[in-house]
């Protein structure tokens, strides 16, 4: 007899998947989030905008690439939804936007409850991290579309900004001053050039690489660093004028959307050292240092552009709340680019 079980899709399994991560997704909870009955959609109280005088909401989707395969090679579930977080809500930060809360997405080829538990736990301490809340999500199952242990995730985030305290380009001026906030390894971008250094290369992922002081799996799995709840400290009490979230494309390229385009950035290479993971790569792969600039952090997961009288405080705050930062660079005159000198 036909059923839905036999052309591959498990009913009873997303049921118990959901049941597993009820706990984990409930650490994530701000108080204006209210339940739906039915679950069909997620409940959050806007009254809290009436303190607003002209509230904006900001919005961003994302996902963590491929990532998810390594993820998936090495049998680790439980990080990658940080990853998921951290792409979403630190671009939802970067116009001073506070983030509110998150869905997700999780598609599969099949329902292994214990392993989308893990992925969704990993989603809500995201958020947890964050500040904001998961206040719902969807697992599909699509048998044959998918191998039995692919999955991939994907997120979407709302925040809300004042809009006279928009951060951005328009705020930004020669003499304001460019800091660097550490990454915590590559985050989730550059995987599929990560992958092909592993794969040419012969790497193995369960091998202790003594440059990084743990195996290289591990390595490529630390989870990316959650900035949105430092940022938003940043803002509050120092004199920030814009943000960049270094993702695809590299250090300047995404710097070089935060500035107006009569400044340049002019940054200094030898104000840091790349994790050695960066040289790791490279070596492996030769992978030219332009390259290796256009699509990795290298280090540098987030920028703040501050005045130049906050600069000493804004890094201050940040030793306080444990985000290694540094002076990275110096706002110019210039076309709206950001250089290295």
């Amino acid at each position: 007899m036909t059923s839905y079980a036999a052309a591959g899709v498990d009913i009873e399994a997303g049921d118990r998947a959901v049941e597993l991560m009820k706990t984990r997704v409930a650490r994530s909870r701000r108080p204006e989030v209210l339940d739906d009955a039915s679950g069909f959609a997620g409940l959050f109280d806007a009254s809290a905008f009436l303190r607003y005088k002209r509230p904006l909401l900001a919005t961003s989707t994302d996902g963590v690439g491929t990532k998810v395969m390594l993820a998936q090679r090495l049998g680790k579930h439980d990080t990658i939804g940080i990853d998921l977080v951290g792409m979403v809500v630190d671009d939802l930060v970067v116009c001073g936007a506070e983030p509110l809360f998150m869905t997700d997405y999780i598609a599969c080829g099949k329902v292994v409850p214990e392993r989308i538990a893990d992925i969704v736990g990993g989603v809500a301490e995201g958020c947890r991290l964050a500040g904001c809340a998961l206040v719902g999500g969807e697992t599909a199952e699509h048998p044959g579309a998918m191998g039995p242990d692919e999955y991939d995730l994907a997120g979407a985030g709302t925040g809300v900004v004042e809009a006279s305290e928009m951060l951005g380009p328009h705020r930004v001026t020669p003499g304001d001053i460019v800091l660097g906030l550490a990454s915590s390894g590559i985050h989730s971008n550059g995987y599929s050039l990560v992958r092909h250094i592993v794969a040419t290369a012969g790497l193995d992922l369960e091998q202790d690489v003594p440059e990084l002081g743990r195996t290289l799996g591990e390595e490529l799995l630390e989870p990316t660093r959650v900035y949105s709840l430092d940022c938003l400290a940043l803002a509050r009490e120092t004199e920030v004028h814009a943000m960049a979230h270094i993702t695809g494309g590299g250090l300047a390229a995404n710097l070089a959307r935060s500035l107006p385009p009569t400044a340049d950035a002019l940054l200094d290479r030898d104000s840091w050292t790349p994790p050695p993971i960066f040289q790791v790569l490279a070596g492996h792969g030769g992978v030219p240092q332009e390259e290796m600039d256009r699509t990795f952090n290298l280090g540098v997961g987030m920028c703040a552009i501050v005045s130049e009288a906050d600069a000493d405080r804004a890094l201050a705050l940040l030793e306080e709340r444990n985000v290694p930062a540094w002076v990275l660079g110096q706002i110019v005159p210039g076309t709206g680019r950001a250089v290295f000198r």
